[in-house]
């Protein structure tokens, strides 16, 4: 198949591409390359330096034809995105419709758009949550993930364009950036090899669900293969603290310093954790990399490749 991958220098979708090229698909990634790293990109695959909310961005949809959008830039900031709500939904709104309104004109197949369990759901009971949990956001980057989950709903029922809506738990894993608003895993390592305390935000018994890279990109292979539409949680149903992330995390750099705490973060989100029942059922996918394992991975890639 053709497949278009946005932000295909980023940390998960760079995984997505190599996986879609090794399994023979022709790849075209789209990216500005503001936050994504060159040494990311897979030399099979064919790179447009493009803002996705430029017109030329759409241009490029409607030349290559592919038969899957596969859309993961993004802007990814939860702070920034409070601080210039505009400016996310330039990017994460106008920037998605606007490849949206190239797919509708260019027969694209299937989109897979990459969405947040933790930031559409909100911080409420029960958990783990389903995919039927109330959508309360609590920052406008839940509510632009949320908002592009809603028109593909639109352009589904309006134009036929299937879809499916991957609402990731909290992805760690090899190329994660450890600069700015990253993920605490990456944080943690690039302080931890440096020999910097790392600095847990409150008490650090905040919880979330964890699921590795490797996992998720399986998991937008199989979206390839199925025809379900809508929304599917991909994560691994169990919560972890930061706490014991961190304990982790030094046991497996054999880092003797010691975590500090710093003030708690306003408006963070207290648990957070999904119920992933139907990944199983419409994608047949469950994760298979435990956590332990995972941060051995992403230990190791870290002390080889150093901070992105």
């Amino acid at each position: 198949m053709k497949i278009v991958v946005t932000g295909g220098a980023g940390f998960i979708a760079s995984h997505i591409a190599d996986a879609y090229i090794n399994r023979g698909h022709e790849v075209y990634i789209i990216d500005d390359l503001s936050t994504g790293q060159k040494r990311n990109l897979n030399p099979s695959a064919k790179i447009y330096t493009v803002d996705i909310a430029d017109p030329k961005a759409a241009q490029l949809i409607t030349e290559i034809k592919p038969d899957v959008l596969n859309h993961h830039a993004a802007q990814m900031d939860v702070r920034r995105s409070v601080a210039d709500p505009t400016f996310d939904a330039r990017i994460n709104i106008i920037g998605f419709i606007n490849l949206l309104e190239a797919c509708k004109d260019a027969g694209v197949k299937r989109v897979i758009f990459s969405s947040s369990g933790g930031a559409v759901y909100g911080d409420r009971e029960p958990i783990p949550a389903t995919e039927e949990h109330e959508t309360l956001p609590l920052s406008p980057y839940g509510v632009s993930k949320l908002t592009g989950e809603l028109y593909l709903g639109y352009y589904h029922m309006a134009f036929g364009l299937p879809y499916v809506a991957l609402r990731y738990a909290n992805v760690y894993g090899p190329r994660q950036s450890t600069l700015g608003e990253a993920g605490v895993v990456a944080i943690f390592i690039s302080q931890l090899l440096a020999g910097k305390s790392p600095v847990i935000n409150g008490d650090g018994k905040q919880t979330r669900d964890y699921v590795f890279v490797g996992d998720v990109v399986q998991a937008n292979v199989s979206a390839l293969e199925r025809d379900y539409t809508g929304a599917v949680n991909i994560g691994t149903g169990k919560e972890t603290d930061v706490v014991t992330v961190c304990k982790l995390l030094r046991e497996g750099v054999g880092s003797p310093v010691e975590a500090i705490h710093g003030p708690a973060k306003l408006g963070e989100q207290r648990r957070s954790c999904l119920e992933t029942a139907l990944a199983r059922k419409v994608l047949g996918w469950r994760p298979e990399v435990g956590l332990r394992e995972g941060l051995e991975q992403t230990i190791a890639y870290y002390r080889e490749a150093g901070p992105a």
